[in-house]
């Protein structure tokens, strides 16, 4: 007797659904699994084997025939654990007869019939309430990050509902009908009860001095550009790094549950957790450029990805392979990475904003009044072009960071808190998502040409110092670009319409001098 059950296959950040087909046939004993899998759907035979005898649930003794199907697309992961189970059970009559055509399965299965939770669980959830499917059983530990799709509409009947498992035998009982099992609830304010009301122990009260360089992190964070610190060890480039999520405004819903399925597919989500808070990625220096960008033979999101709507912070930014960061050219450009192999070509969202921060020099100490560098010129040299010039074109905003002065480092009056600073980013913020409210982009970082020419309009005299400028700083036509959207998050910040021609001075200032 066949049967036949349904799951998913995690694809980049989409889910397609996997139809998987028991057959309980004559001959010798044999547990076969087609459809194009990889070794650990292989390895669900011996677990799914020893589930079900240790659940008290009966398993043929003959050849026993699983397909995944459709059959051209690889199926990797131990997601497949469950619904296999179920269409054996099936098969052999020990799982009720109702129609299984509008339920979804997925789950790793553990030896004694217990369910552990899995990866891309959200990305299904989304594949399923698409499709029409009306019920999905999954582990309990997946529950709550899967049921962030059914708050779209309140508690409408026709959503999808999450039943979470904790063991085999519950969800046999289940089907049966001699046991309920009731669907999860995800609180309403859920969400809102994850994100932090203080900036934990980074925040702005906490710098001394530095002024220009948290008003470079502010108009970053207002415009969504990218910066590159450069100072002396010691100056506070990394604290200065880390405190830039204190000022950045919350996620809205759209981009809580576009961050929430990265880190579902990358297996990050912790328990199922919604990600409410804006990423801070800090990858060492010694990382792979599969690692910063994504891959493997099975592409899964890398460090920029992981970063998208947050902050990726690269330390000791020349320490890091050239190869390496010539990658970041195309995300810094489009605001996402594509990753092809053989079987096809994958794109992974990455809209993050750049922090780099890096010494003068080896020794560190070439900008430091007080101290001496001990490197040959040639040795600066090869240093500082470990970073190539289209990579540095494309980071908006370049600041000196000082050795701080003991009188500021010992001063008694308090730094503005980041509190104050969030709330100029917010109403910054405010104005964009209104200019931009018939265009699928959030930030000024993100305008194109033609948005630059409708909405960064320049008076004559503005126009003149930026031309001026622009021969005597050699800035290329990508520099000029950015320099006019720096200009404009200024205006943001300042509450004016238009960019005046101080706005325009200061995001002069913040370019690096050739």
């Amino acid at each position: 007797m066949a049967s036949k059950t349904y799951s998913a296959a995690v694809i980049g950040l989409d889910a397609v659904p996997v139809e998987t087909e028991a057959d309980i046939g004559q001959g010798l004993p044999n547990f076969v699994i087609v459809g194009l899998p990889d070794a650990s759907v292989q390895e669900a035979r011996e677990r799914v084997k020893t589930a079900l005898k240790n659940s008290g649930l009966p398993f043929p003794r003959t050849r026993l025939t699983v397909n995944l199907a459709p059959a051209d697309i690889k199926k990797e992961g131990p997601a497949y654990d469950l619904p296999i189970a179920v269409a054996i059970c099936l098969a052999g009559n020990a799982a009720g007869g109702e129609a299984m055509d509008k339920r979804i399965f997925i789950g790793e299965l553990a030896l004694d019939g217990s369910l552990r939770p899995v990866s891309g669980a959200l990305p299904i959830a989304m594949m399923a309430l698409e499709r029409g499917f009306n019920e999905m059983f999954l582990p309990a530990g997946n529950a709550e990050e899967a049921s962030l799709v059914c708050r779209r509409d309140g508690t409408a009947d026709d959503q999808l509902r999450i039943y979470p498992v904790r063991h085999l035998p519950q969800l046999i009982m289940h089907l049966r009908g001699e046991a309920v099992i009731e669907p999860y609830r995800l609180a309403p304010d859920a969400a809102a009860a994850k994100r932090a009301n203080d900036a934990g122990d980074f925040d702005f009260a906490y710098i001394k001095g530095q002024m220009q360089a948290k008003r470079a992190l502010e108009i970053a964070a207002a415009g969504g550009h990218n910066l590159l610190f450069s100072g002396p060890p010691g100056a506070g480039k990394t604290l200065l790094a880390r405190s830039l999520p204190s000022i950045l405004p919350p996620m809205d819903p759209a981009e809580t549950l576009e961050v929430t399925k990265i880190y579902s597919v990358a297996g990050l989500t912790g328990h199922g957790r919604l990600v409410a808070e804006r990423p801070f990625r800090s990858p060492h220096h010694t990382a792979s450029g599969a690692a910063l960008i994504g891959g493997g033979s099975w592409p899964k999101p890398g460090e920029v990805s992981l970063a998208h709507r947050g902050v990726l912070f690269l330390d000791e930014f020349p320490e890091f392979s050239r190869a390496v960061l010539e990658n970041l050219r195309q995300p810094l450009e489009d605001g996402f990475v594509t990753i092809s192999r053989s079987q096809g070509s994958l794109r992974f969202p990455a809209k993050f904003i750049l922090v780099a921060a890096q010494n003068p020099c080896p020794c560190g100490y070439a900008s430091d009044p007080d101290a001496v560098c001990t490197c040959p010129p040639a040795q600066v040299i090869r240093y500082r072009k470990k970073i190539s010039g289209p990579l540095l074109d494309r980071i908006d905003l370049h600041i000196e960071v000082p050795k701080i002065k003991f009188s500021e480092l010992f001063d008694k009056e308090t730094p503005e808190p980041s509190a104050a600073v969030r709330r100029r980013v917010e109403r910054a913020r405010a104005a964009q998502a209104d200019r931009f409210r018939q265009s699928s982009i959030f930030t000024n970082s993100e305008m194109n040409q033609r948005l630059l020419k409708r909405f960064c309009l320049l008076d004559s005299r503005t126009e003149a110092l930026l031309r001026a400028a622009s021969e005597r700083l050699k800035l290329s036509a990508r520099a000029y670009g950015r320099v006019i959207k720096i200009a404009r998050t200024i205006a943001d910040l300042d509450g004016t319409a238009d960019i005046s021609q101080e706005h325009a001075a200061e995001a002069l200032h913040f370019r690096e001098r050739q």
